[in-house]
């Protein structure tokens, strides 16, 4: 009796903690649609802080604070968006317009086509969703095989023996790609500058020579880091130390 009672108070607790989120979602987007940027912030930090985390929501925050002209904070929440929707191009298209509006101008390194072919690949689908489709081929896969063992039907047998062999080819595929996503997904740690104008010391000291300034928006990868320092790497391979209170890491979620 007490376990139904705790399965009861638990559901019941998720469908008010839903039904929550999705007042507030309402009120910020109707007090953006009036132009009360700052409310709807507040309202959209409100989902955050109750555990709700979704690209639409990190998308919206982007948009307020654009239209508040805070650039590296809508910059900041259109990259979160990304880690959780990395296809939406509606995002992209916002992301593009903010980053326009930042200073400095950094060029990327060049990639060879294989390494671009690589990318547009395994990134068509976050490392989940190459997880979940991995799961999905191998019940197919299982659900042929059981087919084409019962089969009366020498056709029937033939394609469904094919359709086995070709859910689980592509099933490996998937896991390969799965595993290739999460690893790149450890390994890059990206954050978004926040202080107006930072310098980048070659050392992780205030005494050490500065190697380079950046500004608000711009986006970096942190390599490592030591007491109140980061390391930093630029999409044009420069490096550099910079202090942990200047820049906000995007995967905090």
């Amino acid at each position: 009796m007490f376990k139904k009672l705790a399965i009861f108070f638990s559901l019941f607790t998720v469908l008010l903690c839903t039904a929550q989120s999705n007042k507030l979602f309402d009120e910020a987007t109707a007090a953006y649609n009036s132009g009360e940027y700052e409310k709807a912030i507040g309202f959209y930090t409100d989902i955050l802080d109750d555990g709700e985390h979704s690209a639409a929501v990190y998308y919206n925050l982007g948009n307020s604070y654009y239209k508040l002209n805070n650039i590296a904070e809508s910059i900041y929440f259109y990259e979160k968006a990304l880690l959780l929707s990395p296809n939406d191009e509606e995002v992209k298209t916002n992301l593009s317009y903010a980053q326009n509006m930042t200073i400095d101008a950094i060029d990327t390194m060049p990639e060879t086509g294989l390494s671009k072919l690589y990318k547009s690949v395994t990134g068509k689908l976050t490392f989940d969703q190459w997880a979940y489709l991995a799961i999905a081929l191998i019940i197919i896969f299982v659900l042929l095989y059981i087919l084409f063992y019962y089969a009366n039907s020498s056709t029937l047998k033939r394609w469904s023996f094919i359709g086995s062999i070709l859910a689980l080819f592509i099933c490996i595929i998937a896991i390969v790609f799965a595993f290739i996503q999460r690893s790149d997904f450890k390994d890059l740690q990206p954050a978004i500058i926040f202080a107006e104008e930072s310098s980048i010391k070659s050392e992780p000291n205030a005494i050490s020579q500065q190697v380079f300034v950046i500004h608000a928006g711009t986006k970096v990868n942190v390599l490592d880091q030591l007491d109140e320092w980061n390391k930093i790497k630029l999409a044009d391979g420069k490096t550099g130390w910079i202090q942990k209170n200047e820049l906000k890491l995007l995967k905090d979620f």
